[in-house]
């Protein structure tokens, strides 16, 4: 039974709640690597600028095998071997991967269901850029709280945008980061432990076409001669005033939807225990941590991964989980920041925590 009550009610004390677990996760990375040094040296620039500002020691990339969903895949078929379910359980799949995938104008979700044997699941695509498995997770547990039919919900999905960039193009330097894998997580209702709580999010649309394929849309369809130009390839429109609008609200969001969210979910910043952020410069990292009073310990920087898009919560999860820095009862947060741009965060009370 779901009992309606305040916002801001603190969790312990939500004794009805209709309460949502994470069973598992799954993750899948290529094999393959490309270091700093090579970064560095495609690019032109310091190899200590890309291992020490950009943060990036290693990242993986795409191997030939290695497309978008079926990377999803088989991180969905790792969460579900973890969890010991029946894929015949999974009520609903949630592909959270991105638009470039093995074709276009195609619905992965319904590729994942089937090669898990998830026969008894429906499935779609959701996609809020490098915000999507946050605004998913907010999305999955809505669904499963209003359609008492859901029960059991896998995200997965696969990320590969590394190919959209080209080392020459001092525009997209701080995208230089963009590696290649997939993840998933599965969701539970009635699981009593690592209860997904609150979700808060912003998106601003002033940054809407800040970051784009200029080729292949409606507005400048693909052609021999965009291909000539390499309009293929991820550019920025607008690289000053992006930057000094990204200064005025990026940080502050970031922080922002952190601190809602744990606060809605009846906890404070104080409480945090594992904040799972996204792969960005070492600097702004660090900027994090000492706003929330947090310390090393209480993160994982992927500067061996680069980002991989909306996979990073669930990889540094995962990561988090294997180094023992999740224990009974911790709060953890995962955030992300998309392009467009899009801000989120979801809190976890991970273990089995309170009664």
């Amino acid at each position: 039974m779901l009992v309606l009550q305040a916002e801001n009610e603190p969790f312990a004390r939500r004794a009805e709640y209709v309460q949502i677990g994470i069973v598992s996760t799954g993750i899948y990375l290529p094999e393959t690597y490309i270091t700093g040094r090579e970064i560095a040296r495609a690019a032109g620039i310091p190899e200590m600028v890309v291992e020490e500002k950009m943060g990036i020691k290693k990242k993986p990339v795409p191997g030939q095998e290695d497309h978008t969903c079926e990377m999803g895949i088989r991180a969905a078929k790792t969460a579900i071997e973890k969890a010991g379910i029946d894929p015949m359980e999974i009520d609903l799949v949630i592909y959270i991967g991105e638009e470039y995938k093995e074709y276009p104008l195609w619905t992965a979700g319904i590729k994942l269901q089937e090669e898990i044997g998830a026969y008894n699941a429906w499935a779609f695509d959701t996609a809020l850029r490098c915000g999507t498995t946050v605004m998913a997770l907010k999305l999955a547990r809505g669904m499963m709280l209003s359609d008492p039919e859901i029960k059991t919900v896998l995200l997965a999905g696969g990320y590969r945008n590394g190919d959209f960039i080209d080392y020459q193009n001092p525009r997209t330097r701080f995208m230089y980061n963009l590696g290649a894998g997939g993840g998933a997580i599965l969701l539970k209702k009635g699981h009593q432990e690592n209860l997904l709580l609150e979700t808060e999010m912003i998106t601003d649309g002033s940054f809407s076409e800040d970051v784009v394929v200029v080729a292949g849309g409606t507005k400048n369809p693909l052609s021999a001669e965009s291909l000539k130009r390499g309009l293929y390839q991820l550019d920025v429109l607008d690289p000053q005033g992006m930057k000094e609008r990204l200064e005025q609200k990026s940080m502050a969001n970031f922080l922002k939807v952190i601190r809602r969210s744990v606060e809605k979910s009846g906890f404070s910043e104080k409480d945090i225990s594992y904040i799972g952020m996204l792969h960005m410069k070492r600097s702004a990292h660090q900027f994090v941590l000492q706003e929330l009073g947090l310390g090393e310990s209480n993160s994982i920087y992927l500067e061996d991964y680069g980002h991989i898009g909306q996979i990073d919560q669930i990889l540094s999860l995962e990561l988090a989980e294997k180094a023992g820095k999740l224990k009974d009862g911790d709060i953890v947060v995962l955030v992300s920041a998309g392009i467009g741009y899009a801000w989120g965060a979801t809190t976890i009370r991970w273990g089995k925590g309170e009664a």
